[in-house]
């Protein structure tokens, strides 16, 4: 007796499932030997690529595999033209899901690998880069999404145009929100400046605390927190301490015009003294500057050969206290504001001089 079920015999059938068993289990078999030996290639290397390849074909799903041996298996029966069609358009929106499982374990792992390489230096980047990874991994879903819509014949362009007026229309009315999430993300990416940087905006030092979303916090020196928007924060000068290799100093000083011509000329040497002494700073120069209102101006320049500012100023109270030891010593007096007033009498047409 001859069984015919939608219109193919007993054997097409048998022969259809054998096909459906061979396939899947050869996508199986392969698929996992595959991962083994890209696993045992990726634990002799140092990259990390190959750890992530063997991540995103382990996220394989079986179901993506059966169905995959069963689009093969029906290509033995005789199907109808319109099934043939439905059956296609499945298995192309199969393999569409299964590019997006692989796309969004690729984007979660590798981002999880950034934060833990990162997460010594930067901890706050986590908050950031996690954002990040919603926003590529929404967008993947929804190009899949669209992609499998228009597989199956829906005209996708009304959507993707209202789409794109709602996106307009959310973006008008969260620009304040986005611009600064944009800015985290610009943070995170350009690094201008990471948690625990000593940086300086407009007249605020501090310490970078904090990196979020939408904010950015630094601890002044004096102790309080500063928060500033990640958008307002990019728009303004950022001075970064903390790349510094050295930082130059400049000071001056002030003698009175008391001061002998012996005196002047050894100014520069004691100066010079002063600095050499210290072990963490190296001298440039010293001379005499300039004549001031009250004072002959003295001006050294020399550098500390590491940008810690605690040590800076260890440095040059060091120098304060040389100068003053060695000053007194060779009698040279620092000058003091003084100012000569004179009184005319208009009768005697004498002047007093005060």
């Amino acid at each position: 007796m001859d069984y015919r079920i939608l219109n193919n015999d007993l054997t097409a059938w048998v022969v259809a499932i054998c096909i459906v068993v061979a396939v899947s289990a050869a996508l199986r078999v392969g698929l996992g030997l595959v991962v083994r030996r890209l696993d045992r290639f990726a634990q002799t290397t140092d990259t990390y690529l190959d750890d992530l390849a063997v991540k995103v074909l382990g996220a394989t799903h079986p179901l993506f595999m059966l169905l995959m041996g069963a689009y093969a298996g029906a290509q033995w029966l005789a199907l109808p033209e319109k099934t043939a069609l439905l059956l296609g358009r499945l298995a192309i929106a199969v393999l569409l899901l299964q590019v997006a499982r692989w796309g969004d374990v690729g984007v979660r792992d590798w981002l999880h690998h950034y934060r833990n390489r990162r997460s010594f230096d930067d901890a706050a980047s986590t908050t950031s880069t996690a954002a990040l990874g919603f926003v590529a991994r929404t967008a993947l879903w929804l190009l899949i999404v669209l992609m499998i819509l228009d597989n199956f014949g829906v005209n996708i362009t009304t959507l993707v145009a209202s789409l794109g007026i709602g996106g307009i229309a959310v973006a008008l009315a969260l620009q304040n929100i986005l611009g600064d999430l944009f800015s985290s993300l610009s943070i995170v990416l350009d690094k201008p400046f990471m948690v625990g940087d000593f940086i300086i905006v407009d007249d605020i030092l501090g310490t970078v605390a904090y990196v979020g979303l939408k904010t950015t916090r630094i601890r002044s020196l004096s102790g309080e927190q500063v928060v500033f928007s990640n958008s307002d924060l990019l728009k303004s000068r950022i001075r970064n301490y903390k790349h510094m290799e050295t930082r130059r100093a400049v000071f001056e000083i002030r003698v009175a015009y008391a001061t002998s011509k012996q005196q002047l000329l050894a100014i520069p040497a004691i100066l010079r003294d002063a600095v050499e002494a210290q072990g963490q700073a190296s001298f440039d120069r010293a001379h005499f500057k300039s004549y001031g209102n009250f004072s002959l101006e003295f001006e050294t320049v020399y550098y500390v050969k590491t940008p810690d500012y605690g040590v800076y100023m260890d440095v040059q109270q060091a120098i304060n206290i040389a100068l003053f030891e060695r000053f007194e010593q060779e009698g040279i007096a620092f000058a003091l504001p003084t100012q000569n007033v004179l009184f005319s009498n208009a009768n005697s047409g004498m002047e007093m001089k005060a």
